[in-house]
């Protein structure tokens, strides 16, 4: 059954990835593959991963281009006038904290 498992996740990999590294390179990887006690392919793809993850979160938060960025800002300095249903709901939070 463990066989016919990993044939499973193994016939989900149908994509490849090359790089050429130096053998300083090469020799770094396998040592830090070996300390975290991985395959330097499930080391990089695993290490390539985590950074592609980062990037794109980074680049997800600083991402406010032109007018959405303005938008924001200008909701921040200037909010609007609270609505009626915001102006109840500060009501009943006031009666309900005794304020």
């Amino acid at each position: 059954m463990k066989r016919t498992a990993a044939i499973g996740r193994r016939s989900l990999k149908d994509e490849r990835l090359e790089a050429r590294v130096t053998r300083k390179q090469k020799k770094l990887i396998a040592q830090a593959a070996a300390l975290r006690g991985t395959s330097v392919t499930e080391f990089v793809v695993a290490s390539a991963q985590e950074a592609a993850t980062e990037v794109i979160k980074d680049y997800r938060l600083l991402s406010l281009h032109g007018e959405a960025g303005e938008v924001f800002v200008n909701a921040v300095l200037n909010p609007p006038a609270p609505n009626e249903a915001a102006r109840k709901a500060a009501r009943r939070y006031s009666e309900q904290m005794g304020l």
